[in-house]
């Protein structure tokens, strides 16, 4: 897919470049971003020169992965990455997204903003049918994103997240179209509770750096 721009009342969101490395090695020495996702730690400078130089555009070249550099205003700085990774469940492609917010700009509803905007932007340009949302258990930031933005909870995955040599459980959550007005390109046929069927354990990466 071609590299897209989206804007929110607040924010200016394009896929990450050269420039933005600086911010971003900056921003991933944060210990909670280190300790929540899945970015190398300790975190190098060739790190953050892989991720905006190789990894961004191979994702969005390849169709594997849509990284957007959040920022406040065209200009402004980095106040957060959201992406949205494509993976195979049973035949088709699934999405997820992921996230992180640059610290001293937490608390202002800036990620949440961005979320919902790459969300509609799943729903709307990819035809995703559904936009799923993990995070280690205890990663309460990243849960209280994703409820603002409309994700509902579904469970517990055991031992789906692996990490360090170690695996750990994670919640999962998920948002449809409909949950933000939005039609569907697939007609969603729930289950006999109306709830739709269980969540499924089917590993899938989280936003990398």
């Amino acid at each position: 897919m071609e590299p897209t721009t989206l804007t929110t009342a607040r924010l200016d969101l394009r896929p990450f470049a050269a420039t933005d490395e600086d911010e971003v090695f900056a921003a991933a020495q944060d210990p909670d971003i280190q300790r929540w996702t899945m970015v190398p730690s300790p975190y190098e400078r060739e790190h953050a020169r892989s991720f905006v130089g190789e990894l961004v555009p191979a994702g969005w070249r390849d169709d594997t992965g849509y990284a957007f550099a959040v920022r406040l205003g065209a200009g402004g700085p980095l106040v957060a990455a959201v992406g949205v990774h494509v993976h195979e469940a049973f035949g088709t492609k699934a999405y997820e997204i992921g996230y992180w917010a640059v610290e001293e700009h937490r608390g202002r509803g800036y990620t949440t903003e961005a979320v919902t905007a790459v969300a509609r932007w799943a729903f709307t340009a990819l035809g995703a049918v559904r936009l799923e949302w993990r995070a280690e258990v205890g990663n309460a930031g990243s849960r209280a994103v994703a409820e603002k933005a409309g994700f509902r909870m579904e469970g517990l995955l055991r031992a789906s997240l692996h990490r360090a040599g170690s695996v750990h459980d994670a919640w999962i959550g998920a948002l449809l179209p409909a949950d933000l007005g939005l039609p569907s390109r697939l007609p969603y046929v729930a289950g006999a509770s109306g709830a739709g069927a269980g969540p499924l354990s089917v590993a899938a990466p989280r936003l990398r750096t």
